[in-house]
């Protein structure tokens, strides 16, 4: 598979993570959009929430998403961001959370 995020996963790809554990992996995102940015992905592959397998991930990727608040001192708030396919600007075929935080994040977003 050639999968950018999969290959994050699996270590073939170098990134400044967050987060890990059995499930999941939290790294930077390499084009943030707030002072934190984080990007949160389940280790398994999925194309994105539409998957059936992606019900069986969101206890995983909630609890990633909470650790990572907490380690980033996100406190005063973060916004939580899935994109899915390509109206909804989902530009990785792999399910992901974006965290974004450290900053008034307005709305709506776009």
């Amino acid at each position: 598979m050639d999968c950018i995020f999969c290959k994050i996963a699996n270590g073939e790809i170098p990134s400044k993570k967050v987060y890990e554990d059995e499930h999941t992996l939290a790294f930077y995102d390499l084009d943030p959009q707030a002072p934190v940015h984080v990007l949160v992905i389940p280790k398994e592959h999925m194309q994105s929430i539409e998957d059936e397998k992606s019900e069986g991930a969101a206890k995983h990727l909630f609890h990633a998403v909470r650790m990572v608040a907490k380690e980033l001192e996100l406190a005063d708030g973060f916004r939580c961001v899935i994109n899915t396919g390509r109206d909804g600007g989902q530009t990785v075929g792999h399910l992901h959370i974006h965290v974004l935080g450290k900053r008034s994040l307005k709305w709506p977003p776009g």
